[in-house]
């Protein structure tokens, strides 16, 4: 059944006489009936599905208009206002917007102060009788996967999901649809969607991809076109007639639940219900049965028709004296590095152990997970055998993990499947029990076979395990080899989940053990092997795989096998990240592109110790890895977490140089004095290119959000500023910006002005006279560099 929302509320109060600056949320009880009115004309329209007023009504949130204290107050005003408005004929979905910040590492949120945050909403929402809670407009992943624990734990309403996706495709934090649709379903989103940022043209693709990698049900919520700004307002150009034509391509696309965002009306949503008159639901095709991980912007899949996946095995300080003592003084250098260079040698899965004796094996977990998931697009596999770390792991990544592994062992099926379960991590199935490890290929399916029955009984799914074949050594047992093939095809021809394995115990005590690996490896690919744990720096390794890839019709004509085997290739080994070029210029601008930022100051010193110049390192290494980045993110090969971590690192360098030499013997990058526009209560955006422009060496003077035009040109008088940075989130405040450039020309202060936010574009920003137009924090710094010129 196609079920219709609502459509924007806060232009619609705007409309009926709420002022600027006023909280809309709290209208709910300082003025009921302008908020009824509004739900009222909606329902009057065709919604059978009304959202409550209750965007912004979160403790952190309201915590912006000193209502902290006001969260149940305001939530359970909200529900009785829809339930009046429409004399309980119409659905009561709860609505949670976004905190307005990121969650560490990427912000200084902590995971469980969002949840709590949520938490205490959704709570809230559903003991005043919402139907459904819809948490909308997030635009990273960790925050919605922090809002959608919450709300289940704080009620058993359905759950629906809206992320807000840029015209790439992605989040502002660089996760597609089908990462989204993986994450989310596996977590037990009942409804997951889109809403806000793009018109119903641009968000059929994404409706598209989403219900190709779920089953659930598929809600849109557009906006009515991309803004405009026509006689100094603000204006949606879609009409409600042309945006009710893309409701049938909305519903084809694969959607039943569709509304409106910012600049749809009441007459939008009539003209939605009477488009979709006639319309039934789509055919939707079942989505892959491929077990899927994913990371916060990419998804793998593995299955037995599918390229064979590697596991990266070196993230494990097990028999690595080296590593181990690293970890337990609280360095991560080695880990990162071997995250980034296990993914260019061609892994597509990384293996993270934090096994070390003396250890807070949590801590060091979360904060792993935390800095790998910030480096590397590849999915991350939690390996360990405390349930503590497990779930610090999980809890940390921002994505669909691999739990390495769950045993028959009662602890291990005790602990480790309701991990899984409440986070939506697939399972590493090891064929081990209380009665030890079973000899033949029959006693492991069999104990294998417990663990997925076990796991089924939590809600796990057919396509949610990866399936251990146990390898022993054959210098102590002659059918090791034999046995493992078995299981392999045992495990193909009964369950058909596909298999993995740690392949080097088979050559533990003999000679020569690349040799026997290798060959090992040949014959369990022909047996049925999908995601080998493996060194993929190991070029005979990998020689074996381009192989047999080609021999089992895995690389189709040989295509790749020939790439690698032209004479042109670099072996494995060889492609690794160099720790050293030799030149510390390079290496500190390598370091900057990696975000090492635990070891750029070493670099630094060591540099000026060596006689470079400040300026020398900043142009010839610090602003060259930013180039570097820049172009990646531009070419989406990295997206915002990679930035800001570069940009983290650049930091410290910066402060390392400070430490050591005079302030006036470096160069002034220039002063930028940066505001969120009066009556727009947002700066998430305006953060972040605050910390990028930082973190580039400029000086920063940042003065909040709902900042007055006499204040914003004040301080950048005070301050000779070299630019203003202006931004605007909401379609009411954007002709603010105005205001603030025509007070700057009437004063006697010049400076460049450089505006951005989600409603502003580059003809707005050359209609009201800004300098520049930036769509992101990246291009922000690429923008100050050619605007601010120093002698």
């Amino acid at each position: 059944m196609i079920q219709i929302f609502d459509g924007a509320m806060g232009t619609m109060l705007q409309n009926a006489g709420m002022k600027t600056g006023d909280c809309p949320e709290y209208l709910n009880i300082t003025n009921p009936k302008m908020v009824q009115d509004v739900h009222r004309a909606y329902f009057e329209a065709g919604s059978d599905i009304i959202e409550t007023n209750t965007f912004g009504a979160s403790r952190i949130k309201l915590a912006e208009y000193n209502l902290s204290d006001k969260v149940a107050e305001i939530n359970t005003a909200a529900v009785q206002n829809v339930k009046i408005a429409t004399a309980g004929k119409a659905k009561v979905a709860g609505s949670m917007g976004p905190t307005g910040g990121f969650i560490k590492p990427l912000g200084e949120l902590d995971f469980d102060e969002v949840y709590q945050n949520y938490y205490e909403q959704a709570k809230a929402l559903a003991t005043a009788g919402a139907d459904y809670i819809l948490i909308e407009t997030c635009i990273e992943i960790q925050e919605m996967r922090a809002a959608l624990l919450a709300a289940k734990d704080a009620c058993d309403l359905p759950v629906i999901c809206q992320l807000s996706f840029s015209e790439d495709g992605r989040t502002v934090t660089g996760t597609d649809p089908q990462s989204a649709a993986i994450i989310l379903s596996a977590m037990g989103a009942d409804v997951i969607g889109a809403n806000c940022s793009l018109g119903p043209e641009q968000l059929v693709p994404i409706v598209k991809e989403l219900a190709e990698n779920c089953s659930c049900p598929i809600s849109i919520q557009p906006n009515a076109g991309m803004p405009h700004l026509v006689d100094g307002k603000t204006v949606f150009p879609m009409t409600p007639e042309d945006f009710g034509k893309w409701a049938p391509e909305l519903v084809k696309a694969g959607a039943t639940f569709i509304g409106g965002c910012c600049g749809t009306t009441p007459a939008h949503i009539k003209a939605i219900k009477e488009a979709l008159k006639g319309v039934v639901e789509p055919v939707r095709k079942e989505p892959s049965k491929d077990l899927a991980l994913a990371s916060r912007s990419k998804t793998v899949f593995i299955g037995k028709d599918l390229p064979t996946r590697l596991i990266g095995e070196r993230i494990n300080p097990t028999g690595r004296k080296k590593l181990a003592a690293e970890i337990k003084n609280g360095s991560f250098i080695s880990v990162k590095r071997e995250a980034i260079e296990q993914e260019q040698a061609g892994a597509q899965i990384l293996d993270v152990n934090m096994g070390v004796a003396g250890i807070d094996q949590a801590e060091a977990m979360k904060k792993a997970v935390m800095e790998i998931s910030q480096l590397v697009n590849i999915p991350l596999a939690i390996d360990t055998s405390d349930a503590k770390a497990l779930e610090a792991g999980l809890k940390a990544y921002p994505g669909r993990a691999l739990i390495n592994s769950v045993s028959a062992e009662p602890d291990r099926l005790k602990y480790f499947i309701p991990l899984a379960k409440r986070y939506g991590a697939a399972i590493l199935c090891l064929p081990l029990s209380e009665e030890g490890i079973p000899k033949t290929g029959k006693e492991r399916l069999v104990v294998v076979q417990k663990i997925i029955d076990e796991a089924k009984k939590y809600g796990l799914k057919d396509n949610d395990f990866l399936l251990d074949a146990l390898v022993m050594t054959i210098a102590t047992d002659k059918d090791a080899c034999n046995e493992v093939l078995n299981t392999l095809r045992l495990y193909r021809k009964y369950i058909g989940a596909p298999s993995t394995m740690g392949l080097s115990n088979i050559s533990f005590g003999l000679p020569n053990r690349p040799l026997i690996n290798s060959t090992f490896f040949a014959m369990c690919l022909a047996a049925g092997l999908d995601a080998p744990i493996m060194n993929p720096y190991d070029d005979s390794m990998q020689n074996a795989l381009s192989v047999a890839s080609a021999l089992l019709g895995k690389d189709p004509s040989g295509r790749d096998y020939s790439i690698s085997h032209s004479g042109q290739n670099i072996p494995v080994a060889k492609a690794k990240t160099v720790a050293s070029t030799g030149d510390i210029i390079e290496d500190i601008k390598n370091a900057i592109i990696s975000g090492e930022k635990e070891a750029i100051a070493d670099m630094v010193e060591k540099a000026l110790n060596d006689g470079y110049k400040p300026n020398e390192i900043t142009d010839k290494a610090l602003s060259a890895a930013m180039n570097v980045v820049g172009k990646d993110f531009g070419a989406k090969k990295i997206f915002l977490p990679q930035v800001m971590l570069s940009a983290e690192a650049m930091r410290e360098a910066f402060i390392k140089i400070k430490e050591r030499i005079p302030a006036d013997s470096m160069s002034d990058k220039g002063k930028i004095v940066i505001a969120t526009v009066k009556g727009d209560i947002h700066d998430l955006g305006k953060n972040i290119v605050a910390a990028l422009l930082e973190n580039n060496g400029y000086r920063v003077i940042d003065l909040g959000k709902d900042v007055d035009k006499e204040d914003i040109i004040k301080a950048a008088k005070e301050n000779n500023a070299d630019m203003i940075g202006l931004c605007s989130l909401m379609t009411t405040t954007i002709t603010q910006i105005d205001e603030v450039i025509e007070e700057l020309k009437n004063s006697d202060f010049k400076t460049k002005v450089m505006i951005g936010g989600a409603v502003v574009t580059s003809e707005y920003a050359d209609k009201v006279g800004a300098d520049a137009y930036a769509s992101d924090g990246v291009e922000a710094v690429e923008l100050a560099k050619k605007l601010i010129v120093k002698n």
